[in-house]
């Protein structure tokens, strides 16, 4: 998931962005209400995770408006005030849920986890096949003719977004701004190092392979 994070206390942040890349998802960052704002009204995310008590601007101040602009995006309030009131206060200015620190990250990507699958469009899958080859996004397994297939965050993010594209070529832009959020060349071979490794494990030992290569343009999954 593509998550902003609205938080002024700096070494809080860069621990939820480290916990949140580790388990997956691609976390932007802003250090106060009016960027967290103008951020959350001109990009897209999957989830808000906002501070309440921030400089320039307050988080329900925040979410109130951006309710008024129709944008429903999913909105997690963090907060110090824990009073009965001030969750109530909270939720009826927009927000989806509300928690109170200090809290235990576990507890906090359950409930990221559960507002992503709340707010899910029916017809959107959470699961994905190609072939023999099966991905599911919630519970994050991975299985290859019944057998369980272990990845590293990276490596699951990258499977997932090529299995969304099945049959479509995939390049190597599309991969750094969608997986690595990357939207420069690095000039690394982070994509090709990743590629070797999900084929070792997706594909070595197999009578057929899912992960193709095609040759000046990308990468495509297919059956």
């Amino acid at each position: 998931m593509k998550i902003l994070l609205i938080e002024d206390d700096r070494e809080a942040a860069n621990y939820l962005i480290q916990a949140l890349d580790e388990a997956g998802h691609i976390t932007h960052h802003a250090a106060d209400g009016e960027t967290g704002y103008a951020m959350a009204s001109s990009m897209d995310y999957d989830i808000l995770i906002v501070d309440r008590m921030l400089p320039r601007r307050d988080g329900l101040s925040i979410i109130e408006s951006l309710r008024a602009e129709n944008d429903e995006t999913p909105a997690l309030i963090l907060s110090a005030l824990g009073e009965v009131d001030d969750r109530v206060t909270g939720l009826r200015a927009g927000g989806d849920d509300y928690l109170t620190k200090p809290y235990a990250f576990s507890e906090l990507l359950a409930r990221i986890e559960v507002l992503a699958r709340r707010t899910a469009p029916a017809e959107a899958s959470t699961a994905y096949q190609v072939g023999d080859l099966t991905l599911d996004r919630l519970s994050r397994n991975v299985e290859r003719e019944g057998e369980k297939i272990t990845l590293q965050p990276r490596e699951f993010r990258l499977l997932e977004y090529l299995m969304k594209h099945a049959g479509q070529v995939v390049t190597r832009t599309m991969l750094l701004e969608n997986v690595w959020d990357y939207h420069f060349d690095p000039q690394t071979n982070v994509i090709d190092v990743h590629m070797s490794r999900l084929r070792t494990k997706i594909d070595k030992g197999r009578q057929s392979q899912v992960l193709h290569t095609i040759r000046g343009a990308g990468y495509m999954v297919r059956a």
